[in-house]
């Protein structure tokens, strides 16, 4: 590696940035709490028992549920039918956003990548599946989030429990994250994640807990006798590799059995009643979700949470978005080195391709190179993509005609990563790390690169870097560097345990089989290569003990979350996949031995005789977020909610251009209507208010306003404007489609103000506003 110099200007801002890290360090140890319970009362705002109004995937209007830990009593299973052939089918979907504004986004780790609204919500869709007695079930939640921490998990448990006894476990319960990139942060309990969120949330953390469990509630419910049906097909022009010359270092033998260096297989699981009633579907693909860059601000679910929009729209006639009985789930599978972003990697300042090992630029380096695409924009990117993979889901599940039988098995342990020894061959053996990240790690992806002069594929260290990292954090062991080579290591976390260890040495490895198909919970992100050899092994292993012909489906993102798991070959490049594998080059040997272990045991019948393992740690003292929460003010003269921009008085569902004598038809015009706004984090209980906002319709016959659209809609944008000393503004947008039917419209807005009277607690005061109307016509 060439030595590394620095002008005058470079050495200021590493100085700047070392003092402002050093300042952030000692901040957050002053604002290290000693009870999150007095935390949660305080991040909120509100007392412990007002919760969100939850939407549940019902034809039941929304109702508001308690937001509490307190133990409950039991409640019984409700009665099953049993004379019948397949499973009883539960299917429930629920708000899961929290909050919109002051919170980090979660994923790209970028500074400054605050929430400032709102594009859709996000929510948690949960399925439950039973056999006929009801004596093994199971619970596979896909949630709208980046990714499911384990102190989110080690309190859905703890609240199942408290719920349902012992009906749902932590061997049959399944919490997996779409991955969306623009979704809140914060609800985290290691430190490194906790940094990078600026903090515990707690609003956000129990928001998200109670959509997940309001969701299991809805489809524990709703459980009815019903069939399953299993289809597969490919989906084309929606991905690439974004680390090709990783997956270029795996065995030419081994790459030749496949015609893409990506996944294209979609795995659908269909959802009937006896009567072919429709009640919902899981779709697997390998895909990040990072169509909306890092320069969003808005909250939303990115390309898998449009495609379950898409999905439940056509199925949920004449329902809003996020309400209906149809229930449709994308999740995450092995997305670890899968981009959407299909033009490829290009140079931004000179539009030359970048796709070269390092992923830098000529002029710029890394933080120049970026992948776009396929749309004109980031939202038109996403809405293809999104588009894409609905259109293939919908074809696999009209055709779906194999069923799903047989015995549903669960089976899960508990495993130290930090110390399982390997069996390569039979003679020699390797161990995982106790958890790194690499330099690598430091530069980002091309999906969204770092802020710093780091570069994919770094192996050796660099000591000016090695300097900083000993004066602030102390020094790595030589026993960690060892054991993690060629991987430079920027940042053992492994070793460092205040105010909490900064990365889990426990995690979760899972396993539900329903008849042939086998679901495996995987903690973190596979690439493509590591999910092939993964599936295969999980596969052989129920042969080897008589389960033949088992569909491997790999979940990713489940349970608790450890960033990468590549092949052992993609390790010794150290793109930014590798250097995010904090257990080592063993890392994928070591999950592929652990699920073996497993599929043995369901295969043999000896579930019984696994061990748990190591229960892992639940931290209450958290750092609270460092964005304080203050007293809403309007101007002087104003009210919260006042019009402060008016809507047009009319406006066209389409422009229409003519060029050389064609006519092209353009997107509809866009309603803008700004009013006197509240910071949004204060409704995120949603106490009162299901939605930031609705479009409204006139209807002349009855004389009534008509809900068109709310804030779950990919129409309408909630835009939050902060200003200084309290005040805000928030500006509403409708995308007008072109199906908007003609007519008169009005925009509502409603919100929450913090309000603080000298010597008193804040108390959280609802609003609502409306704007005046507006008529929109037809071209």
């Amino acid at each position: 590696m060439a030595k590394q110099t620095f002008s005058t200007l470079e050495t200021f801002l590493i100085f700047l940035l070392l003092m402002m890290t050093a300042i952030t360090v000692a901040l957050l140890s002053l604002l290290f709490i000693t009870t999150g319970t007095i935390e949660n009362h305080k991040d909120s705002g509100l007392p412990a028992t007002q919760g969100p109004t939850v939407t549940a995937g019902t034809s039941t209007p929304m109702t508001s549920t308690p937001m509490t830990s307190t133990p409950v009593s039991s409640t019984p299973a409700p009665t099953l039918f049993t004379n019948f052939t397949g499973y009883h089918i539960g299917v429930g979907r629920a708000d899961c956003t929290g909050q919109v504004a002051d919170i980090n986004l979660m994923g790209y780790s970028k500074s400054g990548q605050n929430a400032r609204g709102l594009l859709t919500r996000l929510f948690s869709r949960a399925f439950v599946l039973a056999e006929p007695d009801g004596s093994n079930r199971m619970v596979f939640v896909s949630i709208d989030i980046g990714m499911v921490s384990q102190r989110m998990r080690l309190e859905v448990l703890k609240r199942l429990q408290s719920k349902y006894g012992s009906l749902y476990r932590r061997d049959n319960v399944i919490l997996s994250g779409t991955h969306t990139h623009s979704g809140p942060a914060g609800f985290f309990q290691y430190t490194v994640f906790v940094i990078a969120s600026e903090g515990f949330s707690n609003r956000t953390f129990e928001h998200m807990v109670t959509g997940i469990m309001k969701s299991i509630e809805v489809a524990h419910t709703n459980l009815k006798p019903g069939k399953l049906f299993i289809n597969k097909g490919n989906v084309d022009g929606a991905q690439i590799n974004r680390s090709p010359f990783s997956y270029l270092q795996n065995p030419q033998s081994e790459r030749a059995r496949y015609s893409s260096n990506t996944d294209k297989e979609m795995t659908v699981l269909k959802m009937v009643d006896l009567n072919g009633d429709e009640l919902g579907l899981i779709s697997w693909f390998a895909i990040h979700p990072v169509s909306m860059n890092n320069t969003n601000h808005l909250i939303n679910s990115d390309n898998m949470g449009y495609a379950s929009y898409l999905f439940e729209q056509e199925k949920n006639k004449g329902y809003l978005p996020g309400q209906g009985p149809f229930v449709a789930a994308f999740a995450s599978s092995n997305l670890g080195d899968v981009s959407p972003n299909t033009r490829g990697p290009r140079c931004i300042n000179t539009g030359e391709s970048c796709d070269n090992a390092n992923s830098t630029c000529p002029i710029g380096g890394s933080t120049t190179c970026i992948a776009m695409g396929p749309g004109r924009d980031m939202l038109d990117s996403t809405q293809i993509i999104g588009r894409t993979m609905y259109q293939v889901a919908k074809e696999l599940y009209a055709s779906a005609s194999q069923e799903v039988t047989g015995p549903l098995i669960s089976a899960h342990q508990w495993v130290n990563m930090t110390n399982v020894t390997v069996s390569l061959n039979s003679t020699h053996t390797a161990k995982t790390c106790k958890p790194a990240l690499g330099y690598s790690f430091a530069a980002g992806t091309i999906d969204g690169f770092g802020s710093l002069n780091f570069t994919q594929g770094t192996t050796v260290s660099d000591p000016f870097w090695d300097t900083i990292r000993d004066q602030i954090l102390g020094k790595p062991s030589e026993e960690i560097k060892e054991c993690h080579k060629p991987k430079p290591v920027l940042i053992h976390t492994g070793e460092l345990s205040k105010p909490h260890p900064w990365h889990p040495d426990i995690v979760d490895v899972q396993i539900i089989t329903l008849g042939s198909l086998a679901i495996t919970a995987i903690p973190g992100e596979f690439t493509t290569m590591s999910g092939r050899r993964f599936r295969e092994a999980v596969k052989a292993e129920f042969a080897t003990y008589g389960m033949q012909n088992m569909t491997v489906v790999i979940s990713g993102l489940c349970n608790v979350y450890t960033h990468y798991i590549t092949t052992y070959e993609e390790y010794q490049v150290q793109r930014y996949e590798a250097a995010s594998t904090i257990y080592g080059p063993h890392t994928l040997s070591a999950y592929i031995q652990l699920f073996r272990v497993l599929a043995k045991a369901i295969a043999t019948d000896t579930v019984a005789n696994l061990s748990s393992g190591p229960e892992p740690p639940f931290f209450k003292e958290l750092i609270i977020p460092l964005i304080p929460n203050i007293v809403d003010r309007p101007p002087i003269g104003k009210n919260f909610g006042d019009v402060l921009q008016p809507p047009n008085p009319k406006y066209r569902v389409r422009l229409c251009k003519r060029d050389h004598g064609e006519i092209i038809i353009f997107q509809g015009e866009v309603v803008e209507v700004t009013f006197v706004g509240a910071n949004p984090k204060n409704s995120a209980e949603n106490r009162t208010h299901q939605t930031f906002l609705t479009v409204e319709k006139y209807e002349s016959i009855s004389t009534t306003w008509q809900i068109v659209h709310n804030d779950a809609s990919w129409e309408t944008r909630f835009n939050w404007h902060k200003g200084l000393l309290g005040r805000s503004n928030a500006t509403i947008e409708w995308h007008i489609p072109d199906t908007a039917q003609p007519g008169i419209y009005r925009i509502r807005y409603f919100g929450h103000n913090r309000k603080q009277d000298f010597l008193k607690p804040a108390v959280i005061l609802p609003f609502e506003s409306t704007s005046s109307t507006f008529e929109v016509v037809t071209t």
